[in-house]
Formats: C-alpha cells, structure tokens, sequence
C-alpha cells in the first residue's frame, strides 16, 4: 500500500459533517485536522502546514450567501498566498462557484458529496500543493543572488575589449524577451551570462532555472522538460510538473543544446513554436510563458551544415547571439578575476591572505588556461587551501605543463637578477613551497632565502 500523503484541515460548522469527512479522508491522507468555528483558522495554520483546506462557505450567521466563506479565503490567503482552498457547501451554484475560484480557491463541491470525486480532488490539490512549495522554495534560493552579486554582471566580470561587448550586448537585450544563444568554451562563464540577463530584465524577480541537457538521458527528456502524469512510465508514482511549467513567468536555461539529439529538438521546437506544453501520459497542453536562453560549447553552426542539429530550431533560440572569449584571449582580466576569487576564498576558509604578488600575476597571465575561468577559480582555492604566507606566491599554483611554456620564456632572459628569481621560484615549487628544503637545495640559510624572497617580492 502506498505511504499516505497530505494534511487537510476541514472546517464546517457542521460537525456531522466534519465526523463524516474524518473518517472518509483519514483512509487516504497522512493527517486530518477537523474544527467547527472558523475563528480558530489563524491559529491553527500558525500551527499546521496544512496542504489543503477544506472550507464550508456558508455558517450559522449567513446560511446561504457565501459572504463568511469569502471573508475566510481571503483570510487564509492573506496568511499563506500559496495555500490550498476548496469551497464546500450545500448551497452551492455556478455564480459562487466562479466567484470562488476568482477570489482564489482551487475548487467548489457540493454537498453531499461523491466520495470518489472528493478523494480524488483532494488529491490533486496535494499534489499542486507540492508544487507550488517547490517553486516557492526555487524563489527563495534564486532571490538569495541579488545579496551575492555586488558588481554589474555578478560574478561576471572583466574589462577586457571583448568583454565589454559582453556587457554591452546583455544590457540591451536583458529588459527584451528575445531568445539568447550563449556560445563559448566550457569553463568561460556561460551560465552567469544567462543569469545575469535574467537579472537585468523585467522578470528578475521571477524564478530561473537551469537544465543541464548533457545530463538528461534520452527516456527522461520529456518527462524532466515538460513533466509526466502518474503512470506515464513506470516509475511514475504522481504527476509532477517539468521544468518549462515551473520556470513559467521567469527564465529557462538550457545549457549544452548542441548533445541534444535530431529527435529531442524536434520535440523542444515543438513546444516552442507553440508556447505550450503536454506533460507525459496526456494529451493536455498547458501554456508556458518562459524567457529562453540557450547556451553551447559545440560549433552549432557547422553542425547544421552536418545534419546534426536542425536550422529552425537555432533560429527559434539565437534571436541575439552572444560569443564570450575564451580566458587566454583576455589576459588583461586575469588580475581582476584572480583578486575577486581571492577575496571569495579567503573569506570562505578563514585565510589571512592580502594579495597576490606580481610575479604570480605574471605566471598566471603566461599561462593557457584551457579550463578558462572555471580553471582558474579552481587554482585560486587550491592555492588558498594550500598556502602558508600571507601572499600567494607563484609556486603555490600548481599548473599543466600542457598549459603554457613558461619556463621556457623566462629563461630566455640572463639578466644574474631574473636567473636568481627563476631559479628561486623553480626550487620552491619542487619543494612544494618548504623553505628548509629549497634553503638545503640551494646551499642558503633559511634566514638568507627569506632575505632573497623578500628582495625579488616572492
């Protein structure tokens, strides 16, 4: 037998009623909470999470009208915006009915009721109940960014040529709801684009979501997108809303387009040709109102001369395009971002480091960075993590060979002053930054290479 689910709250002024309902309901749900006097309504909700309420709309001081039935849906709604009402009462006709539902209630029943028709209307508010707790907790976790984000673009940040036309671009397209197509390599910063267009636009307090497509098996594309009804598959045990319903009002992500398959992008150009989708196991559409960014590390272009990815589907989602360079095509942003994951870290593990010396900028900037961005925030933790001065020095990052000939460059100058540095910085680093070792190595005192560190600012 299924694990109950569900905590209802009933109030009628009825208590045959409330008898009756307790011990049909008590079958199917986790919790029945039963009350006959509609004043206690504040109290017991400051006291329960209830998913839905069951609400009779007429009482003993207006039998027939509705009116203390509408003042306690406002009440209730008033106390939680996202709370669950169904209307219940024996006088029930379609003028109230509508006027229920306009004012915020889900549904209207009648008395007497068909248990099976009340059971499973019940039901489904459980499960829109979970929704809307998901999305609401989505909402909270997305508004905690404008507390993190200080500068313009959040995280992202440079003032290289070509991240100002970054900048440039997502400034007169934010408050648009044009379609964007993100391209750049992994690591280069293409969700914080997407998030700072989400930002910077008319649906920023709205919720954004973010959908790997490299992570989505083929079998639960539909059902992860555009959700599934119970028994839509096997493992279907309720319906659940996809991520096109949830992200209804703010931004959907899609990163990484280009794995997705010729058949999935049919069915993604599907929905948004008509700006709606049907969950899996049924044939209703639901509309979506979404803003649509897209992003890729794939040359998306070529692959349409390839018959890999469909043209009408990249129209559907490039109306603007935006390219961010790769890091070693923008070194002069390396200090900046380097001193930002600096401040970052410091703080996150409780290092007293004030900065980071000019040669380790120097190394920093020769070097390739194939892993972009991400590559580089990565090596500032480590070094962080790892480092036992106050400055981070250059052999307190441990790069690829296959990232940049920096040795070799430095050697090609013998100025006696530089051989010192280089040969200083080259022993440090076998020694994994030991003083007593590097100090053995090099024939010196440890009071003597603290004095030569001290002298080349290592």
């Amino acid at each position: 037998m299924a694990e109950k689910t569900g905590k209802i709250l009933a109030v009628d002024d009825n208590t045959d009623i409330l008898f009756a309902l307790k011990l049909l309901l008590k079958q199917h749900f986790e919790e029945i909470v039963t009350e006959e006097h509609p004043e206690k309504i504040p109290d017991l909700m400051e006291n329960g999470n209830f998913d839905v309420i069951l609400l009779d709309m007429n009482f003993t001081k207006d039998a027939i009208s509705g009116k203390e039935g509408f003042y306690w849906l406002d009440k209730i709604l008033e106390i939680d915006p996202s709370a669950i009402v169904i209307f219940i009462t024996a006088y029930g006709d379609v003028e109230n009915a509508v006027k229920a539902i306009k004012k915020g209630a889900l549904d209207f029943v009648n008395k007497p009721w068909q248990n099976e028709k009340l059971i499973a209307t019940i039901s489904s508010a459980v499960k829109l109940r979970e929704s809307r707790l998901e999305v609401d907790d989505l909402k909270q976790k997305q508004s905690g960014y404008k507390a993190i984000f200080d500068a313009p673009f959040g995280d992202f940040i440079g003032v290289s040529p070509g991240m100002q036309k970054v900048f440039s671009t997502i400034k007169k397209v934010a408050q648009t709801d044009a379609s964007v197509l993100i391209l750049g390599e992994n690591g280069t910063g293409k969700e914080l684009v997407a998030r700072s267009l989400h930002k910077n636009s008319l649906r920023s307090d709205e919720i954004f979501i973010s959908v790997d497509l490299g992570a989505i098996t083929e079998t639960l594309f539909e059902s992860e997108l555009f959700g599934h009804v119970k028994g839509a598959y096997t493992d279907a045990k309720g319906e659940r809303a996809g991520r096109f319903e949830i992200a209804t009002g703010g931004t959907l992500f899609l990163d990484e387009i280009g794995n997705l398959s010729i058949p999935l992008q049919s069915k993604l150009l599907t929905v948004l040709e008509r700006r709606e989708v049907i969950r899996l196991g049924s044939n209703k559409a639901r509309p979506i109102d979404i803003r649509l960014i897209c992003a890729t590390n794939m040359p998306i272009k070529q692959m349409i001369t390839e018959d890999k990815f469909r043209e009408d589907l990249l129209y559907r989602v490039n109306t603007v395009e935006i390219q961010i360079p790769p890091l070693r095509e923008r070194t002069e942003d390396i200090p900046l971002l380097a001193s930002h994951f600096l401040k970052i870290y410091t703080k996150k593990y409780k290092k007293n480091i004030r900065e980071i010396g000019s040669q380790t900028y120097k190394k920093l900037q020769q070097y390739h960075w194939p892993g972009n961005v991400r590559e580089l925030q990565h090596s500032i933790e480590r070094a962080v993590i790892m480092a036992d001065t106050n400055v981070l020095q250059p052999f307190d990052f441990h790069l690829s060979s296959g990232g940049g000939k920096v040795d070799e460059v430095e050697l090609e100058n013998y100025n006696l002053e530089e051989v010192e540095k280089i040969i200083i910085l080259k022993v440090l680093k076998k020694h994994h930054g030991n003083i007593s070792n590097a100090a053995k190595e090099l024939g010196l005192t440890r009071t003597s290479l603290y004095r030569r560190m001290e002298k080349h600012d290592l």
